[in-house]
């Protein structure tokens, strides 16, 4: 059925047969955008399909999280980091799990919970981290993709098994186990080569099991400030002489932006040319990274700029929420988009771009440029421009998923 959304307002630059910046409307059929008309408040909107005045509110491509841990989400008061630093949360986080602090119901609700703010948010596909291995086999896959079914129809959730080191050598049978358990249920390959006894074993490991399994690969990759620890290149290399394709990302990338200017764009090139896509995560790797360096501290962002200069897709993402690896956060990638506004010098549009079409695009989704045969998938808010959507991050929002509004915001606010 034919749903027209009227009256909302197109940001500069979009690429329809309208004048930038107008007031359109925006019919819908079948979860796909089939017109996008320059909006007349006097033409009747006939017929038996729904009619949704926007307002005049701004009217956005959808927000995407292209790297979450959902199964973490807000843990931040039940599981402490004492130090603030990656080690620190990564090992407060294994002790409460190996004494049986989570059980499955209560990792249901926190991952309900946290999906519920990303809808109210705007986000309309998500992919997660979910922790496998370790002798915990896959329960907490289990769990979120228990939660991730009642959201069906409102947000797509992707998952990744991001397995227990190590993945070769003694030791490994397990965690290996656990990925292939994933994977047999299309789960992506997840993992941390540069955390590996044998980094480029544990990259030519998760290649091969993505082939096997047809499915894609994400990756935390070098996610430290030593710039020593570089595997980045190793796994461009690996993926252009399997041919795996444009099925692998890589996150964080940390140390790539401690590298000299050369290096970086040597390093990028390398990247464009094997398809990688890259998401960086400002917010938990703004707070892990360079608590160590209290001169001079390094913000724990990849190359971002050299890498867009080579023409590679990067896509920022919040990463974790309220958990021991980031105390904060609102799972709204307004926020992320502000970072990389403050932190990596990013203009506006091209952050706003960076949490929605391009993290879409990582995640191997179409993107949203308002054009006939469109996903009928996008956002309106009550903000005047992009820019002022990240600055005031307005909470008075709709949300439209396959033409269908899923979430709408609406705040009240008095002075007295």
């Amino acid at each position: 059925m034919t749903s027209v959304f009227r009256n909302g307002r197109l940001r500069d630059g979009r690429s329809v047969d309208v004048p930038v910046d107008v007031v359109v409307d925006v019919v819908v059929d079948g979860g796909t955008i089939v017109e996008v008309l320059p909006h007349d408040p006097s033409t009747p909107v006939d017929g038996p399909g729904t009619v949704v005045d926007l307002d005049g509110w701004l009217l956005l491509p959808p927000m995407a999280e292209p790297h979450a841990h959902l199964d973490k989400a807000l843990t931040s008061e039940s599981v402490p980091n004492p130090t603030g630093d990656l080690p620190g949360a990564i090992d407060a986080w294994i002790a409460a799990d190996e004494r049986g602090q989570f059980t499955y119901d209560d990792m249901v609700e926190r991952v309900d919970q946290a999906l519920r703010k990303l809808v109210l948010n705007g986000v309309t596909a998500v992919r997660s981290h979910v922790n496998a291995g370790g002798g915990a086999g896959t329960w907490h896959l289990d769990a979120t993709r228990a939660a991730a079914a009642r959201w069906a129809g409102r947000i797509d959730v992707e998952l990744v098994g991001l397995v227990h080191t190590p993945i070769v050598g003694p030791g490994s049978d397990d965690n290996v186990a656990a990925l292939r358990a994933c994977a047999a249920t299309g789960t992506l390959i997840g993992g941390c080569p540069h955390l590996e006894p044998d980094g480029d074993a544990a990259i030519d490991l998760a290649l091969a099991l993505a082939a096997e399994y047809a499915v894609a690969v994400d990756l935390h990759t070098d996610e430290t400030l030593d710039p020593s620890m570089l595997t980045l290149p190793r796994l461009a290399r690996r993926v252009i002489a399997t041919g795996v394709g444009r099925n692998v990302t890589a996150s964080h990338c940390v140390s790539l932006g401690m590298q000299t200017p050369e290096t970086q764009a040597e390093v990028a090139a390398l990247v464009a040319e094997a398809g990688i896509g890259v998401v960086t995560l400002p917010q938990t790797n703004l707070f892990l990274q360079g608590r160590g360096r209290p001169t001079a501290t390094p913000r724990g962002l990849t190359a971002i700029a050299a890498l867009r200069d080579a023409g590679v897709v990067v896509a920022a993402g919040g990463d974790n929420v309220q958990d021991p690896f980031n105390l904060v956060g609102r799972s709204d990638p307004l926020e992320t988009a502000a970072l990389l506004v403050m932190a990596a010098h990013i203009l506006p549009d091209d952050a706003y771009e960076m949490v929605s079409n391009d993290a879409r695009t990582v995640m191997g989704l179409p993107p949203v440029r308002f054009e006939v045969g469109d996903p009928a998938d996008f956002v309106a808010i009550d903000a005047p421009s992009v820019r002022g959507a990240i600055a005031d991050a307005p909470a008075d929002r709709v949300v439209v998923k396959c033409g269908e509004v899923v979430a709408r915001t609406s705040t009240t606010r008095t002075i007295c």
